[in-house]
């Protein structure tokens, strides 16, 4: 065919078959879409890990935390409360020394009892004699992460309050007059609730709402608007109207692997959809590669939940629990390392204090973690399917690390990392999801070349970091 008559193609197409239909036909294969996280998305996996304090009545009654009990027995007398030496300095000090970059507070949990100074909850601070009725746990929790350099974040508990008589967001009673007006009630007092608390303790990283917040449609407190408008910047957990992100699996601190940042569904109300309870929560626990909503996995685990124990509770003689720092460190790469972010539960006693024997243990976490990542033996980043490291002399090398840019979403579907041996590239390990974070570690090669190969993408790889290191792995 002459030069000519090709010059005239594109013309032929557009009269025969309309602008259309010649992009159609002259366009290469489309690429599939691209799923993008929100800002609010982004920081908070940027965060990586975070803890959750855990306070409420029942640290004090000197009784083993029983959840069923707790969920139908109201406290007897709420004067029990009286934390002695209550610092959250010294709750924030801890989480940082962790390596934490953002803190959450129950401010109700399943008794219903409220943590801060409100004026629709007659059932909160202003009732005790603690501090003659003025303390602010709230506002103390938030200034001291503020000091400490943590993003602040709050847990509600609306779905049991066993003072109100609250079951899984519903009233209980048996006339049904009765419950509807209590049922008003209720909502409306916890609306009230969540608008205090978006609008006195100023802006908030997130807001987890214990077990979900259930579907206004449902006659249950209606939250969500509440917090788009007070705290448009705040991490939304979650509800059948929208979900920022997504409960791991299990309260291990793990998360499967591969562990993808998108999700079949738009939130994981599984009355809605049952799948997401198919094969023991496979979808929770790697997500949805082809999934078409950007919702990453938490990862959160009780700090005092080693040798059969779960405890999100301080509760006497209970040291025993916490987790070794090995189990710390491997929950660590199962999480972080895994493309999640981790949130621990930490315990404060009847003093107000996070226990020695636990701030000693999360000391040594933190220092753990930093002194395995803060020596790499080398750094890249760049823009396509491989990155070439080279040395001028043997290395050992027995951990890669690797983050896409994944605010241009999540592209990278496979990898193997090589090193070159006699003239040959040498598979070394290989993986499949990357997301904000990966980590592997493997037995120890030695080299002066290797190479990150993406072997599989959705679209041009965009690598924001690739770390090698040898670190001691046990």
């Amino acid at each position: 065919m002459s030069s000519s008559i090709k010059a005239y193609i594109p013309l032929l197409l557009l009269v025969c078959f309309g602008h259309r239909l010649m992009a159609q036909l002259l366009q290469s294969p489309q690429q599939p879409k691209l799923i993008l996280p929100t800002p609010v998305q982004l920081a908070w996996q940027a965060a990586e890990m975070g803890v959750v304090f855990h306070y409420d009545l029942h640290v004090f009654d000197g009784k083993k935390y029983s959840q069923p009990y707790n969920r139908i027995t109201p406290i007897a007398d709420y004067n029990i409360f009286n934390p002695t030496r209550l610092n959250t300095d010294q709750w924030i000090r801890t989480a940082k020394a962790a390596g934490a970059k953002f803190a959450i507070l129950t401010v109700t949990h399943e008794t219903g009892f409220a943590l801060f100074q409100t004026e629709v909850n007659p059932y909160s601070l202003k009732a005790l004699k603690w501090k003659d009725g003025k303390g602010d746990i709230v506002r103390d929790f938030v200034n001291s992460c503020h000091k400490y350099g943590l993003k602040p974040g709050l847990y509600i508990g609306i779905r049991w309050n066993s003072f109100f008589g609250v079951y899984d967001f519903k009233v209980q009673g048996e006339d049904p007059a009765f419950t509807k007006k209590r049922q008003q009630y209720y909502n409306k007092m916890v609306e009230s609730e969540v608008k205090e608390l978006c609008t006195h303790y100023g802006s908030l990283f997130e807001i987890w709402f214990d077990g979900g917040a259930a579907n206004p449609k449902e006659n249950t407190p209606d939250v969500l608007p509440i917090v788009e408008k007070y705290q448009p910047n705040c991490l939304f957990y979650w509800n059948a109207q929208r979900a920022d992100a997504r409960w791991g699996g299990s309260e291990t601190g793990t998360v499967g692997y591969p562990n993808w940042s998108t999700f079949t569904y738009p939130n994981t109300v599984t009355k809605t959809y049952p799948q997401i309870e198919a094969n023991d929560l496979y979808l929770l626990k790697h997500g949805d590669n082809a999934g078409q909503y950007w919702m990453p996995a938490m990862a959160d685990a009780p700090f005092r939940g080693y040798n059969g124990r779960h405890e999100w509770f301080w509760e006497p003689g209970d040291d025993a629990h916490i987790w070794p720092l090995e189990n710390l460190v491997q929950m660590y790469y199962n999480s972080v390392g895994r493309n999640a972010t981790l949130i621990l539960g930490l315990t404060p006693d009847t003093s107000g204090l996070i226990p020695r024997a636990d701030s000693i243990r999360l000391q040594q976490f933190g220092n753990q973690i930093r002194n395995r990542f803060s020596h790499p033996l080398a750094t890249k980043n760049g823009t396509g399917n491989s990155l070439v490291f080279n040395f001028s002399k043997q290395q050992s090398v027995n951990q890669i690390l690797i983050q896409e840019d994944i605010a241009k979403g999540e592209r990278i579907e496979s990898y193997q990392f090589l090193v070159r041996k006699k003239n040959k590239w040498v598979l070394v390990c290989d993986g499949a999801s990357v997301g904000n974070k990966r980590i592997q570690t493997f037995n120890a090669v030695t080299g002066k070349n290797f190479k990150l190969l993406i072997t599989k993408s959705k679209a041009t790889p965009l690598i924001k970091n690739a770390q090698l290191f040898n670190v001691p792995i046990k």
